[in-house]
């Protein structure tokens, strides 16, 4: 579980408190509130792809391009097939570690980072998957990004998306680590500790939808992402 604090929430006073204290850490995640969905800052306008042309070059370009090709010319589709070809899309991005890429432990790199970058670890690939098909129009209800521990032959915290068709149904995985998408009840190499998305946390509950424990708002480098997503869109 401190693990689980440390990366929800840094290691500032009210990580110190909540490790001490468990009442302290019953009483905040009763008092979480909701943040907006940030789906309305994918504004992928010619001033921000010429940013990114700007700073990271022409194959960068390309890929925030192809990106937005795919957002604009897929929202007919079915939520399946969405499905597929997000995750078809990230997954041929490279993987590299945050320490190799940014020269940090930990850091949620914007879909913009990540492809302008060309590489990202399970966390952006999750966190690009979940904004694209919110663009795409998949009601943010069914999308939750999911931390959880990676069995053998990992044995390592990792993140995945999970795709819920209907309210308490057992979700579909979206993984870097395998190229196809499957359900939860197949992932036995998975055990889920939490999930969210613009609209609250959970705690995981096997692999079902968890316990609803207030606003993603709440976690560090979720307010941090927003922070550079608004900034980007500003661009």
């Amino acid at each position: 579980m401190l693990r689980v604090l440390t990366r929800l929430f840094g290691k500032g006073p009210l990580f110190s408190r909540l490790r001490t204290t468990p009442r302290a850490w019953l009483l905040f995640v009763s008092a979480i509130f909701i943040v907006p969905v940030l789906a309305d800052r994918l504004d992928l306008s010619n001033k921000v792809l010429a940013f990114v042309e700007k700073k990271y070059g022409a194959a960068a370009h390309k890929r925030v391009s192809d990106w937005k090709s795919l957002m604009e010319s897929n929202r007919n589709k079915s939520e399946t097939e969405k499905l597929e070809l997000v995750n078809q899309f990230f997954n041929q991005t490279p993987f590299i570690s945050d320490a190799e890429h940014w020269g940090k432990e930990d850091y949620w790199a914007t879909p913009i980072e990540m492809l302008a970058t060309s590489g990202g670890d399970c966390e952006d690939f999750s966190i690009g998957k979940y904004f694209t098909l919110l663009q795409l129009g998949v009601p943010i209800k069914k999308l939750q990004i999911t931390y959880v521990k990676a069995g053998s032959p990992y044995n390592q915290a990792h993140m995945v998306l999970a795709y819920y068709p209907k309210q308490e149904a057992v979700p579909v995985i979206l993984d870097n680590l395998i190229p196809e998408i499957r359900s939860a009840s197949l992932r036995k190499d998975l055990t889920p500790v939490y999930s969210f998305n613009g609209e609250g946390l959970w705690l995981a509950k096997e692999r079902g939808l968890g316990k609803n424990v207030g606003g993603s708002d709440r976690i560090k480098l979720w307010s941090d992402l927003s922070s550079r997503m608004g900034k980007e869109a500003d661009e």
